[in-house]
């Protein structure tokens, strides 16, 4: 299945999987980076990632799951 999803993201193909979200790619336009460990700049070049949107009942399920276990002094507004 992963390997399937890969061809269709490959070939530019936009994949739907019904109340969970979508798969798609999207541009990377190349930029100036900085290596980390000798601070040089670096030339990256362009690149497709892939890009995931949550559908609107994956969205709804994780927002009520996460207010049910989060603490209940945060929901009533007594932040420290």
């Amino acid at each position: 299945m992963i390997e399937q999803m890969s061809q269709a993201l490959s070939s530019g193909e936009r994949i739907e999987i019904r109340g969970f979200g979508s798969f798609s790619l999207h541009y990377r336009p190349p930029r100036m980076g900085r290596n980390p460990k000798t601070g040089m700049t670096v030339a990256l070049s362009g690149k497709y990632v892939p890009h995931f949107k949550p559908g609107k009942e994956l969205r709804e399920r994780v927002n009520r799951v996460a207010t049910e276990v989060s603490d209940p002094s945060l929901a009533s507004g007594n932040n420290p």
